[in-house]
């Protein structure tokens, strides 16, 4: 069994065609920016709002360490 067909708290995840973190292992995506795309990613199907303020959070976080 893939840790994809396993999904621990909930199914908003599996729901997308393409897994999170398979997407962020194929592209080497950096932790606060693949942190970002997690809450976008998941919005829909999960906390909506509460999903792209924290999406927010990272991204100021991810401003305030590079620039």
């Amino acid at each position: 069994m893939s840790a994809n067909d396993d999904q621990v708290g909930g199914t908003h995840y599996k729901s997308q065609e393409i897994q999170h973190w398979d997407l962020v292992e194929y592209n080497g995506i950096p932790y606060m920016e693949a942190q970002i795309i997690k809450y976008v990613m998941r919005h829909q199907d999960k906390n909506g709002k509460e999903d792209l303020l924290k999406a927010g959070h990272f991204l100021q976080k991810l401003i305030e360490l590079r620039y």
